[in-house]
């Protein structure tokens, strides 16, 4: 019967949301009585006062919705929320495929990913590119022998695992191909350190010529507009954002969450504006399976630090 009454409850969860109903709120004494705060954290790939503003409105969504209080734990670095989610200080988190990977061997596969997002034709996954200045002379990754590189955060995807990979997978050893790298603390601070003239070079991520970081920062007025262009690009990668929860939360709360989530972009056009920028049609499901060669790589990689 109790498994009857769950099945029940998630279906009429479902329902309200597919039928334009708006968020149903869960019967009280559920997993509400056990969670009555929900905390959540996203990784550093932006600055502070802006991830704050941007989930603003989807903290209040999940609050209508399931009648708990959210709370958005904000990391100054990617490790931060790997260890929100390690200490089970957050319940769910929003992850790049190498923060989630680095999360998943640290919990001992007690995190899982369940939703990722897909650009504005419904597609999963993006690229990372090697961002320079507009008018610098440099036309291939070549051009920058002996020259400067930022990285953006060692757990991130495409500010550092896959450009590092990829590179040394074309005969561009990072450590002995550049004159300098290091790590910039996130996207945003590796565009800003090539158009300071710190870096020659920086990893950042590109969705489409619609949405990427310094599209983006353009818009936000961080950066002029046309100032930076690519010279590299990589593979397609896995789905990015990784929306993941902890593994040993009730069933039926990760149910609920998973349904709120894809319900998003039609029960609360303002949230889903706020977070995709209008670049997104919706969130796809995904599982650990998508992203067991960004694990590989992250190994990969984690090697080669300490051979050097």
């Amino acid at each position: 019967m109790k498994k009857i009454g769950k099945w029940v409850l998630s279906l009429s969860l479902c329902l309200g949301f597919l039928f334009g109903l708006g968020p149903v709120r869960t019967q009280a004494g559920s997993w509400q009585a056990q969670y009555p705060e929900l905390s959540f954290s996203v990784i550093s790939s932006e600055n502070e006062a802006d991830r704050i503003v941007r989930y603003k409105r989807f903290n209040e969504y999940l609050e209508r919705t399931f009648g708990v209080k959210v709370k958005m734990h904000v990391a100054t670095e990617y490790a931060g929320t790997i260890e929100a989610m390690r200490s089970k200080k957050a319940e769910l988190a929003v992850f790049g495929p190498a923060s989630y990977a680095a999360c998943w061997e640290v919990t001992n596969g007690n995190v899982e990913p369940f939703l990722a997002g897909t650009d504005k034709f419904g597609n999963l996954g993006y690229f990372s590119v090697i961002a320079v200045k507009a008018d610098s002379p440099y036309k291939s990754v070549n051009d920058l022998k002996g020259k400067t590189f930022a990285f953006a955060d060692p757990n991130s995807t495409s500010g550092y695992l896959v450009p590092s990979f990829y590179l040394r997978q074309q005969g561009f050893k990072p450590d002995t191909f550049f004159a300098k790298t290091g790590f910039s603390g996130s996207h945003e601070n590796s565009i800003l350190a090539v158009l300071n003239g710190t870096y020659d070079a920086a990893g950042t991520w590109w969705n489409d010529e619609n949405y990427s970081n310094v599209l983006r920062m353009e818009e936000k007025g961080m950066i002029p507009k046309g100032q930076i262009r690519y010279i590299w690009k990589s593979p397609r990668l896995p789905g990015d954002p990784v929306w993941t929860l902890r593994k040993d939360l009730p069933d039926q709360m990760k149910a609920d969450i998973k349904a709120a989530l894809l319900a998003l972009p039609k029960a609360d056009p303002a949230a889903w504006k706020d977070l995709t920028g209008e670049t997104s049609q919706a969130l796809k499901e995904v599982s650990h399976r998508d992203y067991e060669d960004i694990i590989k790589i992250r190994k990969e990689n984690l090697a080669q630090r300490k051979a050097n």
